[in-house]
């Protein structure tokens, strides 16, 4: 696998060509089925690489997990279908769906806690995000699962804003559920 990946330049800092290159062949593998080590759409979402001078580029190597985690999310989704039919994966589905209402429907400005020192997302930006989720849900608009993954938030006062961690915890529970339908 290596090599596959555009470099930073020399001074720049990029992922970790080696570990990038083990997860790729390892992913490879475990999705041909190759080994006995099984991976999931929720290992290539959690995976992270160390930052070092002359690495792969970040963007190129994101793009790639964003696609790898949708054809493990394919493969999921076909191998449950198989097992189990159409209608009980739409259930399973929507049963995660409903998990993220609760947060959705908060009013705008109270739906995560601020950070508990310092700075944190703009709560507005958040909410902004949020809405389009709730938008997709109610009405049918459209919002992909990539779009979700590529949002930032501006950096905010405490007083103005929602602790990262939830809100980025809550993020990839709602790209879970719009890979899952896409």
């Amino acid at each position: 696998m290596a090599g596959v990946f555009p470099t930073v330049g020399r001074w720049a800092s990029g992922y970790d060509r080696d570990e990038v290159d083990k997860f790729f062949d390892r992913a490879r593998t475990a999705y041909e089925g190759g080994s006995e080590e099984s991976m999931t759409a929720e290992d290539v979402r959690s995976a992270a690489f160390d930052l070092v001078r002359h690495g792969y580029a970040p963007a190129a190597v994101d793009s790639a997990l964003d696609r790898l985690e949708g054809a493990f999310v394919q493969r999921e989704r076909s191998e449950y279908i198989a097992a189990n039919g159409q209608e009980a994966w739409m259930e399973q589905v929507a049963e995660r769906a409903t998990t993220l209402y609760p947060r959705l429907v908060r009013p705008a400005g109270e739906r995560f806690a601020p950070p508990e020192h310092g700075r944190g997302y703009d709560r507005d930006a958040v909410d902004d995000v949020l809405d389009r989720l709730v938008d997709y849900f109610d009405s049918g608009a459209t919002l992909s699962a990539g779009e979700l993954r590529q949002a930032t938030f501006p950096v905010a006062p405490r007083a103005r804003s929602y602790g990262e961690g939830p809100v980025d915890a809550f993020l990839d529970r709602a790209v879970d559920v719009l890979l899952a339908v896409e």
